[in-house]
């Protein structure tokens, strides 16, 4: 176990969260396994990542028994455990996360995980009312949380290059500890680490499944939009696009289910079948989180900050010739071009808010990926943060993506509030986390769905120019959402099966 109680007394006078770790062989198990067996059915997220959808990541992160879970519903906001700040439930949501990570002081440690202490969880779109004056707000027909965030209190992170897993247990440390609180929390943190690893090598009484088909009809959804009443929105939209209003806008819809399946399986199948840069599954008590999103909102690392717009879609060929068409279609056609450049231009001028002048660079352009479903235009811009800036400031700067507002940003925003019949609730916000060392790494929350009671829901968007096809923006709704809502049959029989072998 690492550090010593001693090193662990001397790190107490100068960081209010200490890592207590150790490491264990992880070459017999996988994240699902250890999920299941040291998560199962409390709080708690699982956080994977395959490269272009081809290789997986090198690191799997694991979290349970936060420190503190914070929670943004109905304009207020709730905590749950303890934090090192006052908490107003009346302030804004980012004020409290630019406080907390002020305040978040954490040891660095030669050759740890590159997330180890944090925030986890998601903030929804309508956080960007914090940002800008949206005064209509939709519908709140599924009254979800705007934002849900942990405080990492145990992290298993898994080493996939190394085939070993670093059991952390992340210490809160007050202001008025003694020597013998401190060297209490110090062997309860030791305590929950031989707990961590016990039911991690216990082995799962999860019975043998066969994987099941995958080729199955998608299940029967609801829309909040009939198809006439999306194409009607497509030619509002495009009137205030031809009225010079805006250049472009997302439109999206949410499709509704009963899923009849436990989410994690979902999570399972979603991880064959639709493998991404951002897998994550989160659990709580209210609701549940399923995704697989292709695309970065904005990464911050080591004082770097990185945006990936993704513009351009087509759906993924029968064949591969079918497959080569459709890529060529793409990167050809002159709308999805000028969409993308649209877009890109957007996420510059984002950056350039945040960054050094002269330092901002257009690292790609236009490199076309392919997933299991869908094939995209991605591009990535960069440059170095500003010393008086901090994590958030780069959230603010850039929340929400172009890729699911549009362009102007404010005023597309406005038109989506005018024309959606609901609000997004999670959608087209961000996901993932900020770490108590300043880094940010979040995904736009898309290709994911939310579960609560019972009822799935995928919310999925087109973007809509001038010339626009009211019912090709209809069906490319329909073939981004057909990611999750595939996993559904599968993950259903994964359940039942399940269930009658118990």
């Amino acid at each position: 176990m690492s550090p010593s109680f001693t090193e662990f007394q001397r790190l107490a006078g100068n960081y209010n969260v200490i890592p207590v770790w150790t490491e264990i062989l992880a070459d017999l198990t996988t994240p699902v396994a250890l999920f299941n067996r040291c998560i199962g059915s409390d709080d708690g997220f699982l956080l994977e990542s395959v490269d272009r959808g081809e290789h997986w990541g090198r690191w799997s992160f694991i979290g349970g028994k936060p420190l503190a879970t914070i929670t943004k519903e109905n304009n207020q906001i709730y905590l749950e455990g303890s934090l090192p700040v006052a908490v107003d439930p009346e302030m804004s949501l980012l004020e409290l996360l630019t406080d907390l990570l002020d305040v978040f002081e954490t040891p660095h440690i030669d050759d740890f995980p590159p997330l180890h202490g944090g925030l986890v969880g998601y903030l929804g779109y309508d956080i960007v009312r914090e940002v800008e004056n949206l005064p209509h707000v939709p519908n709140d027909d599924k009254h979800l949380p705007d934002a849900k965030l942990s405080v990492i209190g145990d992290l298993i992170a898994i080493d996939h290059w190394k085939q070993r897993a670093f059991l952390i247990s992340n210490v809160l440390i007050g202001d008025k500890e003694t020597e013998s609180s401190i060297e209490e929390k110090y062997k309860n943190s030791i305590r929950r680490l031989e707990d961590l690893a016990e039911t991690g090598a216990t082995g799962s009484e999860e019975p043998l499944m066969f994987p099941p088909p995958l080729d199955e009809d998608l299940p029967e959804v609801m829309s909040t939009f009939e198809t006439d009443q999306f194409c009607l929105a497509v030619e509002t939209a495009k009137e205030h696009i031809i009225n010079g209003d805006i250049f472009q806008v997302v439109l999206s819809q949410r499709f509704d289910v009963e899923l009849d399946a436990d989410p994690f399986d979902v999570y399972r199948v979603l991880r064959q079948i639709n493998p991404s840069p951002y897998m994550y599954f989160f659990r709580y008590e209210e609701l549940s989180i399923v995704g697989a999103s292709p695309e970065p909102m904005v990464r911050l690392i080591e004082g770097k900050v990185f945006s990936r717009p993704i513009a351009g879609t087509r759906k993924r060929g029968k064949t591969d010739e079918e497959d080569r068409i459709l890529a060529s279609e793409l990167k050809e056609d002159p709308k999805e071009l000028a969409e993308h450049v649209m877009l890109l231009d957007l996420a510059r001028n984002d950056l350039g808010r945040v960054v050094e002048f002269g330092t901002e660079t257009v690292d790609e352009t236009m490199t076309l990926e392919k997933y299991s479903h869908v094939m995209h235009l991605t591009s990535q811009v960069s440059g170095d943060l500003r010393n008086d800036l901090g994590p958030i400031d780069v959230l603010r700067a850039t929340l929400p993506a172009g890729t699911v507002s549009g362009a102007p940003k404010v005023r597309a925003m406005q038109i989506i509030d005018d024309l959606e019949p609901t609000k997004r609730g999670p959608y087209a916000g961000v996901v993932g986390y900020f770490d108590f060392s300043g880094n940010i790494d979040t995904a736009i929350t898309i290709r994911t769905m939310i579960v609560k009671d019972g009822v799935a829901s995928v919310q999925a968007g087109a973007g809509i120019v001038a010339d626009s096809d009211p019912h090709a923006e209809d069906q490319e709704c329909r073939n981004k959402a057909r990611a999750l809502l595939g996993a559904i049959p599968a993950a259903r029989k994964m359940s039942r099966q399940r269930q009658s072998q118990k």
